[in-house]
């Protein structure tokens, strides 16, 4: 799920999975899910979305990208993180979008 070297914490890709299968209503609704995947597992390695400082986006549709970005600008309310995004094709279990993140760690070892 993560790698912590340091204080940096890197998040393994996320989809907008749940129980192995893909929130099948669309990519805003496949964001959101992907959102609160990446927000749980940096709370389970002791870090938040407020400590994101880099993101990557891969979508199998880059007309997508306005109606993702929309909902993943609702995430980030300290700042935004720095992001690099790309199309691509042949995502896991058929997603139409995965998210990659780095963030930082207060807490000690």
């Amino acid at each position: 799920e993560a790698v912590r070297v340091g204080n940096m914490l890197y998040l393994s890709g996320q989809l907008g999975d749940s129980d192995g299968k893909i929130v099948p209503v669309g990519i805003e609704a496949e964001t959101r899910r992907t959102l609160e995947n990446i927000k749980a597992a940096l709370e389970r390695n002791g870090s938040s979305l407020d400590n994101v400082v880099k993101c990557t986006a891969m979508l199998a549709d880059m007309s997508e990208w306005p109606a993702m970005n929309a909902v993943y600008a609702t995430y980030f309310t300290k700042h935004f993180p720095a992001r690099s995004a790309f199309g691509t094709n042949g995502l896991a279990l058929g997603a139409r979008m995965e998210l990659e993140c780095m963030a930082t760690v207060d807490q000690p070892l």
